[in-house]
């Protein structure tokens, strides 16, 4: 089968091109910049035959190169987010994300892809009908803009090829995914955990490796709707995940509560504890106003995926992790 993984040189997109390319399935690969494609393939460990993979330079916000490279695909995955701080002149991220999503949408429709596959986020309410991801959701204005840009680019790309796909997933467990190595900075580098009121509310974190077989299963599997809220098997508050981090890194942290989020401070004073782009930290936080929680619990059974516990997820990547760069709090 001929697959295009948009996002190849991301966190997962990196990982899904060499599984694919194990399975036998002709993988093409496409970026801004094939360079950095390389490297993030070329850092992809414990996999094989990551070079069959034909890496394409597009760009999805201008649509150059975009022909080419869904020329003769039968699936499609849409794995491109951006939260960053825009560069001079350019739209908000909800913005060039929309654009990017109809871009992508329509040639993909005009190349006669038979599926595109999407991972989106979960959203803390879910008023919509689970028959279809088509219809517009009523309660847009309660979301956070990080998650209110996830639904919009899942209804675009849904609705523009009708057996398409998508998966919602709050936090991924792995080396290079940005809100695990945000937990674990703020493990490392806080004496105290002085946490926000948003301590307290749940989700449902889930292992890279689940996600990986899971998007893989998507490329074939009949599946009862077009939209699959996906998660790990334990249900944990955003306190006791830094916790449990925090204790599998074999580290002393006590917590201390507050009790109010005063979102955009925390957010900025995380991102700088952790060193990371204020911009994204801001709009993490946002979508944090209320549990995020599969609204089904089905999803492996559908795809046939064996799910990985919390701590087996969390040392797993602490020990990817360690093979490229050391943990200060070690």
């Amino acid at each position: 089968m001929r697959i295009l993984v948009t996002g190849a040189s991301g966190f997962v997109g990196s990982l899904l091109v060499p599984r694919l390319c194990a399975d036998g399935h002709e993988v093409r690969a496409l970026g801004r910049d094939r360079e950095r494609m390389r490297a993030a393939l070329a850092g992809t460990r414990g996999t094989e035959r990551r070079d069959d993979a034909e890496l394409v330079r597009a760009d999805v916000l201008s649509s150059a190169g975009l022909a080419r490279a869904l020329a003769g695909v039968e699936i499609a995955y849409y794995l491109i987010h951006s939260m960053e701080r825009a560069a001079n002149g350019d739209a908000p991220f909800p913005e060039r994300e929309l654009l990017g999503a109809q871009n992508f949408a329509a040639a993909a429709a005009h190349a006669g892809v038979g599926r595109i596959v999407y991972l989106g986020g979960l959203a803390p309410h879910r008023d919509t009908p689970r028959a279809s991801s088509h219809a517009a959701v009523d309660a847009d204005a309660r979301l956070s803009r990080h998650l209110a840009s996830r639904e919009q680019v899942e209804r675009v790309l849904l609705a523009a090829i009708p057996d398409s796909v998508a998966l919602r997933a709050s936090i991924v467990i792995g080396a290079r995914s940005r809100s695990f190595r945000l937990l674990v900075h703020l493990v490392e580098r806080l004496p105290v955990l002085t946490l926000p009121a948003w301590q307290a509310l749940r989700t449902q974190p889930i292992d890279e490796r689940d996600v990986i077989e899971m998007l893989v299963a998507c490329a074939t599997a009949r599946l009862p709707r077009s939209s699959l809220d996906i998660g790990g098997p334990d249900v944990l508050t955003y306190g006791e995940m830094l916790t449990r981090i925090a204790e599998l890194m074999l580290v002393n942290r006590p917590a201390l509560t507050l009790r109010v989020n005063l979102t955009a401070l925390t957010a900025r004073v995380a991102a700088a504890i952790a060193g990371e782009d204020p911009e994204l930290v801001v709009a993490l936080m946002e979508g944090l106003q209320g549990d995020l929680l599969p609204a089904e619990h089905d999803a492996a059974e559908l795809l046939g995926v064996r799910l990985h516990r919390f701590d087996a997820a969390v040392e797993h990547a602490l020990a990817e992790w360690l093979q490229s760069e050391a943990l200060a709090a070690r």
